[in-house]
């Protein structure tokens, strides 16, 4: 077994069984307990037909080393943070995410939701996995206990953001098959928003599209949906329903930095002055927004790991990334796409302007999107990169995350390695379409080079 393939930057992930199955789930079930000294944790699954077996395994492990185990049944990622949060144990979320459906995975929290990342546990993890070095049964074995915790985590929610008072909308939602067709139906419920639902048939081999909504080929149904019913927005979910993405009236994407730029002044305006975290690809417009709005923008790595301990340490209120993660202080300073979509619906019916209106002065700059070039040796295409814009004038650069190149007239670019692959991915912004590619084909010149 090769686990380093297996036990990744920021979660256990791989096909099952092949790299992930019961035995794998069962240790590290045992591991998670050795590692957090926990005498209680909780688990939650999403709906692939493999991860009752696996959530079941997984708890078997942790009861095996003298810790009780509250089975939280079907639920999001974030539906777990609320559980971990709320119930102050460590957790574990079966799931993998966006992947396709031979894939599952293993998603850790402490308790109060603070991310397991490699730094923070998994590497201890997967060293204790290649080494077999797993913990004997304890003399006295933990127990099970069942608690569905839907509506409280509903109930929760709703009290963060209040939507009572909105005038009514018309609200297209694509599950993806995925679990926001669980949890979108009991936070919507009671509202005044008349819900237009897709694919909430809960089904793990994802039969109508990947549940992906960062490529733009998954949010077409979603786009055109829109635009059949004259709804007023549209929201997609990816798999585990951690991530939201937005469409707006006429059908077209809204960028996560925008939603970033909205959701900030929204929470700078109830807690002015505070600290608000962005990643190093998000838009330079969300920066220029959190200080126009008198708050202070801390920049991150991307990935939630980093997100949430600079969230932690800066006592951040709200946390946004370029690829639909939002982060908020007052859920544990966990990632939820859930309460980013009450917040996105709350800001939209207290006023009367269309979402694409209102998002409107959150969009400054055009954007190339993500785009990936196999290379041989990142480390030395990345410096090599590096020297060539060092040597001109009005230049900087900085390694927080890969490299980004600043080269002023709001053009910025970064390349970021990819955990897995050999991969570097560029992201470039610039005032305009043609200054975006005319950037981008240049770095792209260099890199494939």
């Amino acid at each position: 077994m090769d686990y380093s393939r297996l036990v990744k930057a920021y979660d256990i992930r791989g096909e099952v069984p092949e790299q992930l199955n019961t035995d794998v789930a069962r240790k590290a079930g045992a591991l998670f307990i050795r590692l957090t000294d926990a005498p209680r944790i909780v688990v939650a699954r999403d709906m692939r037909s493999t991860s009752p077996d696996l959530a079941n395994a997984f708890a078997d492990g942790a009861t095996s080393a003298g810790a009780d185990v509250v089975l939280a049944g079907l639920g999001s990622t974030d539906y777990l943070y609320y559980a971990s949060g709320t119930l102050n144990v460590p957790g574990a979320m079966i799931t993998a995410s966006h992947n396709p459906a031979k894939d599952n995975g293993i998603k850790l929290c402490r308790a109060g939701a603070a991310p397991v990342g490699e730094d923070s546990g998994l590497a201890q993890i997967r060293h204790w996995l290649e080494t077999d070095d797993i913990p004997a049964p304890a003399s006295s074995p933990g127990l099970i206990l069942r608690s569905n915790l839907l509506g409280d985590y509903a109930a929760h929610l709703k009290k963060l953001v209040d939507l009572t008072g909105i005038r009514r909308l018309k609200v297209v939602a694509d599950a993806g098959n995925g679990m926001a067709g669980h949890t979108v139906p009991a936070v919507l419920a009671g509202l005044p928003i008349d819900l237009v639902a897709m694919y909430f048939e809960l089904d793990g081999t994802f039969p109508n599209h990947e549940a992906n909504p960062l490529e733009p080929k998954n949010l077409v149904d979603l786009q055109n949906k829109v635009r059949e019913t004259g709804a007023d927005i549209g929201l997609a979910f990816d798999g585990d329903a951690d991530r939201c993405f937005f469409v707006d009236e006429r059908g077209h994407a809204v960028p996560p930095s925008a939603i970033v730029g909205l959701v900030a002044t929204r929470e700078l305006a109830k807690h002015p002055g505070s600290a608000i975290v962005h990643n190093a690809i998000t838009s330079a417009a969300a920066v220029e927004i959190i200080r126009e709005n008198g708050g202070t923008p801390v920049r991150s790595r991307v990935g939630h790991s980093f997100m949430k301990a600079l969230m932690a340490k800066h006592g951040a209120v709200f946390g946004g990334e370029h690829s639909g993660h939002y982060y908020f202080r007052d859920f544990w300073n966990a990632d939820t796409g859930m309460l980013a979509a009450l917040h996105v619906l709350a800001a939209l019916g207290e006023q009367d302007l269309p979402l694409s209106e209102l998002v409107a002065s959150y969009t400054r700059y055009a954007a190339s999107g993500e785009v990936n070039s196999e290379v041989a040796d990142v480390p030395a295409k990345l410096t090599e990169i590096e020297n060539v814009y060092q040597q001109l004038d009005d230049v900087t650069t900085d390694r927080l995350d890969g490299l980004t190149v600043t080269l002023g007239a709001g053009r910025w670019f970064n390349l970021r390695p990819s955990n897995t692959e050999p991969l570097l991915r560029l992201n470039v912004e610039a005032p305009t379409d043609d200054a975006v590619e005319t950037l981008r084909d240049e770095v792209l010149a260099l890199v494939r080079a």
